[in-house]
């Protein structure tokens, strides 16, 4: 059986490095010329847009899923008339648009932050006058790790926001003073089978995630459970999906949520029973999925930029190194490592000892 992948990164290639212990074979669908995904199997190198491309592809799987909430929605759908494509493309949609996203949300009763829509310099003003300051500027569709968005947190930088995102079809948000940002990983396959992650307790620093921890009987975890269902049952959802939130006391507001395998669920590839690509593929491929549950406490760490000597990290107790097979790029996520122990005062101890390229990763615990 073949399973055909929209995008060819490092989430195609993880997704599949679980699947292939299952006998499946891949193809990475991505008009770059080189792709990490091309490593699990045959890569079609085209456009989006190009439908002979993308048809041709359909025809040599059996099931298509996607790696980036970015796909058009167009080549899903010239897709899906020849093969199966799961998540369904309602999901991706709803997504690619930051207001459908949080319309969507307040639709289900799941708690965003205040925002106003903004498409010239009046309703700028509007905005902040409706929502006070400090505000967050967001494109409403494209922006990812932190691009897109300006925090305005004046009167004196309104002007300069405005001209800094250089567009129309934005998004202003009440700035949260969160207590941490957390989010949940989840998977439910066709015949309704439907499992959970510990949720990730996140660190982000210039809009990229840093580091994620496990964090196993968490109180707020039930709530983030609720929130993913109804998702699941909106959308009609099969595959894994990730939700973030920002958690202020007791309570969750919705940031955004993936329709794919996503960064903070890459503690799961050693830290899970399961991974989260490995229950993405059972879910598409409507098979029993796996356990979720934890084994002991991780930490996943993210390499920006470039990657830490991998001896140095590898001498350390309970590390596991990842690594894409991207060039190196300021600001550019080319590998991770997970950290994983039987306690948190471990995890930590573990942490300390990795070099000098992750210093500060262990701060939030």
């Amino acid at each position: 059986m073949t399973i055909g992948i929209l995008g060819g990164g490092q989430l195609a290639r993880m997704i599949g490095l679980a699947g292939i212990p299952f006998g499946l074979q891949f193809v990475v669908f991505d008009p770059a010329e080189q792709v990490g995904g091309s490593a699990i199997g045959r890569h079609v190198r085209a456009s989006y847009d190009d439908e002979d491309a993308l048809i041709e592809f359909a025809g040599s799987v059996d099931v298509a899923t996607y790696e980036f909430e970015n796909v058009p929605v167009h080549a899903v759908s010239v897709v899906e008339q020849h093969c199966k494509v799961l998540p369904e493309k309602t999901a991706l949609h709803e997504t690619q648009d930051r207001l459908r996203e949080n319309q969507l949300f307040n639709r289900l009763d799941i708690a965003t932050p205040r925002f106003c829509v903004v498409d010239s310099r009046q309703d700028l003003t509007n905005a902040v006058e409706t929502l006070g300051y400090p505000i967050v500027l967001k494109t409403r569709s494209g922006g990812y790790d932190g691009k897109g968005q300006v925090v305005i947190r004046s009167e004196d930088s309104v002007e300069s926001g405005w001209i800094e995102s250089a567009q129309d079809n934005l998004l202003a948000e009440e700035f949260v003073p969160f207590d941490r940002e957390v989010s949940i990983v989840a998977a439910r396959r066709p015949s309704g089978e439907t499992v959970y992650y510990d949720i990730a307790e996140n660190v982000h620093r210039g809009g990229i995630l840093r580091t994620s921890f496990n964090r196993p009987g968490d109180p707020i975890q039930g709530l983030a459970i609720e929130y993913v269902n109804r998702l699941f049952d909106e959308l009609g959802y099969f595959g894994v999906i990730a939700l973030e939130c920002f958690q202020v006391g007791d309570s969750l507001l919705a940031n955004e949520y993936a329709p794919r395998v996503h960064n903070t669920g890459h503690w799961t590839i050693e830290g899970a029973e399961a991974s989260q690509f490995e229950n993405h593929v059972r879910a598409v491929l409507d098979i029993p999925l796996g356990s979720t549950a934890s084994r002991g406490y991780s930490a996943m760490l993210n390499c920006i930029g470039a990657l830490p000597d991998r001896d140095l990290c590898l001498r350390v107790p309970g590390v596991h190194f990842h690594s894409y097979d991207k060039s190196a790029r300021p600001g550019r996520k080319v590998g991770h490592v997970t950290v994983r122990a039987d306690s948190p005062a471990d995890l930590e101890r573990r942490i300390s000892l990795l070099p000098d390229f992750f210093s500060g990763a262990g701060d939030a615990l």
